[in-house]
């Protein structure tokens, strides 16, 4: 007999588990190395929490006893919001916090993308601009050093860049989001599509197609004026600041879009030839910890274990 478990979920035996667990361990070693220390959040949040938020939609809700919707945490970064904001209402920053938790996300299952998934990352709250970036980042080349993993990239943008480009140049707001929504899913061909659909000037579709394309290494950074000089010079300064063991890890695309709405500046994404898929990425996010109450800006990043552990073993065998 059969019995089925949810669309999106997985058991997880004994030998795999070992394999995780030696993942998760090489990686905590780290965090504990580089200052950050584990918190924990309730699976279930108050949905209005999540909401407030801004993150990825809620895939299960169910009712309290007092009739309130709870629903299953999307991330950690939104929770370790409300926790910074109710627990460490006056600790001054700059704050580090790492966890290792399940997230539960509304997606179509397939190869690497679950419903339920596990998660390691770190939040550093309070650290402003191109020097928390920097950190960030060069904790993550530590985590993904350790565990092993050899041929990752990490690809480097900035959330404000597109979006300011298309505020430039006067494209209402319906537009801007299916632009940029099919930068998160790297859809160009779709991109070329909603372009065709405005009307803009021949110069002005040009620019948006060329920027969304614009991928490589620091030289892509030259001096680019007009509305993504001031994301540009970010980016610029978080290159300068990283150790070169680091700098040479990244490529910077300027197209690069993910798909939380809490991110307000340097984004970046994991890569492995081993895996078809990003394995975890992150990016700064200035305005979240306001709507909980104590603004301060903050940048973190999230590893997918599993998509982690998949690309391990593709190396293996590759």
């Amino acid at each position: 007999m059969i019995h089925p478990i949810p669309s999106g979920t997985r058991d997880v035996l004994p030998d795999e588990m070992r394999e995780l667990r030696a993942i998760t361990e090489s990686i905590r070693g780290v965090f504990e190395a580089d200052g950050y220390g584990e918190v924990a959040t309730p699976a279930l949040e108050y949905e209005t929490v999540l909401r407030r938020g801004q993150g990825a939609p809620p895939a299960y809700r169910v009712f309290d006893d007092h009739g309130e919707v709870l629903a299953l945490r999307t991330d950690m970064t939104v929770p370790i919001a409300r926790l910074v904001a109710t627990r460490y209402p006056t600790a001054d920053p700059p704050l580090r916090f790492c966890y290792f938790a399940h997230a539960y996300r509304g997606v179509r299952p397939h190869r690497g993308q679950m419903r339920e998934f596990l998660q390691a990352g770190i939040e550093l709250v309070g650290a402003a601009g191109p020097e928390g970036t920097a950190e960030v980042l060069t904790v993550l080349c530590h985590t993904l050093d350790a565990t092993g993993l050899r041929g990752y990239r990490i690809g480097l943008g900035d959330a404000s860049l597109y979006p300011g480009l298309l505020r430039s140049l006067d494209i209402a707001e319906e537009a801007r989001e299916r632009l940029v929504a099919t930068l998160v899913s790297r859809d160009f061909a779709g991109l070329e599509r909603e372009l065709g659909r405005l009307a803009l000037a021949d110069d002005d579709a040009e620019l948006l197609l060329r920027v969304a394309r614009v991928r490589g290494g620091p030289d892509v950074l030259d001096e680019r004026p007009g509305p993504v000089a001031d994301a540009v010079a970010g980016l610029r300064r978080v290159h300068a600041l990283l150790a070169p063991a680091v700098a040479e890890r990244v490529i910077f695309d300027l197209g690069l879009s993910r798909d939380l709405g809490y991110y307000t500046g340097t984004v970046f994404e994991v890569y492995d030839p081993a895996l078809g898929e990003p394995l975890g990425g992150g990016g700064s996010y200035d305005e979240l910890l306001g709507r909980f109450g104590r603004p301060l800006p903050a940048v973190g990043f999230a590893l997918g274990i599993d998509r982690l552990h998949i690309a391990l073993a593709g190396e293996e065998d590759a």
